[in-house]
């Protein structure tokens, strides 16, 4: 008796409808409303961005900084942490740290904060969000007119904040410093940060 080969072809899962964009692409509302929507998508000029395996670096200095920053807002500011941001009618994109101001609406229930209410729009780089960290969301979230923004690269396995400030009247970003070892700013509040506390790196 011989033996057949058997040859199964695998056909590829195909994709949810909710994934392709309608032809006038998607609105802020719809993110809480598509069903099986992975966590901490954002919606950038009206397409949904998915977001990749987590890198130990970004994952490190979100949540450090976090908490040195619960340290130094002013009363009635709130730190949140990957929440989203709604910035227009196709723009929600989800800022890696944001710092509202007293008048933010806050509940259990809220699933995005408008920018009117958001002090400042923290990034950390990661190598898939390069061109959306450095380009395009800066120019969304100055667009929207959120005061200040730092976007946080990995610089010889060690933390670089660069801090813009917004330009009202061109509502664009001014770059006033890039901080390597320590951040200290008298605006949008008083900080003093050791950055060399954010990451340690440990090779084998």
């Amino acid at each position: 008796m011989t033996a057949e080969a058997v040859i199964v072809r695998m056909t590829p899962p195909s994709l949810p409808d909710w994934v392709f964009p309608p032809p006038e692409g998607f609105v802020a509302e719809d993110l809480d409303h598509i069903p099986d929507l992975p966590a901490h998508t954002e919606l950038i000029d009206g397409s949904l961005v998915f977001v990749s395996p987590q890198r130990d670096f970004r994952q490190s200095v979100i949540f450090r900084l976090h908490v040195k920053l619960e340290d130094f807002v002013p009363a009635g500011h709130e730190v949140r942490q990957e929440m989203s941001v709604k910035l227009g009618h196709h723009q929600r994109p989800e800022p890696d740290l944001i710092v509202l101001g007293p008048k933010a609406l806050i509940g259990g229930e809220v699933t995005c904060f408008d920018a009117a209410d958001v002090v400042l729009a923290v990034e950390v780089v990661s190598p898939d969000s390069i061109v959306r960290d450095r380009e395009r969301k800066p120019v969304l979230y100055a667009e929207a007119g959120i005061p200040h923004f730092w976007r946080i690269e990995e610089v010889n396995a060690q933390p670089a904040v660069f801090v813009y400030e917004l330009d009202r009247a061109t509502k664009s970003y001014g770059r006033t410093g890039i901080h390597h070892d320590r951040l200290k700013l008298t605006v949008p509040f008083d900080i003093d940060i050791d950055l060399t506390t954010l990451y340690k790196s440990r090779t084998r």
